[in-house]
């Protein structure tokens, strides 16, 4: 996994793993996706010592894929309509839509911060 900076959609997004803060701890969150300050952190699981250095790194890959996406769908202006739709959101043929045309732009993102 890579730290750094990341194009989602044509915005910057700086990538950092942190110890978990304050904010992470209280909200029992391993990952956070600051749309306001294109900021995605990644927690380095310092806290977390039922788990080997292999297992963190693992789990980190996981975290900063669900914050891509988060990313994604914020640069998509999707972030806040979750609650407008009526039903099982693998129904909606919007949110079909926007996986099959963003796919491969994600998949990009991931593969150049070394989290697949």
């Amino acid at each position: 996994m890579k730290e750094g900076n990341v194009n989602i959609l044509g915005t910057q997004y700086n990538i950092k793993v942190i110890p978990p803060d304050e904010y992470m701890i209280k909200n029992n969150y391993v990952g956070v996706c600051d749309y306001l300050n294109k900021l995605i952190s990644i927690s380095d699981f310092s806290d977390t010592e039922d788990i080997n250095e292999s297992e963190k790194e693992i789990r980190k890959k996981e975290v900063l894929r669900h914050e891509i996406i988060h990313a994604f769908f914020n640069e998509s202006g999707l972030q806040w309509s979750a609650l407008a739709y009526d039903g099982a959101w693998s129904k909606n043929e919007e949110m079909v839509d926007w996986f099959a045309i963003q796919l491969p732009k994600i998949y990009e993102v991931m593969k150049s911060v070394e989290c697949i």
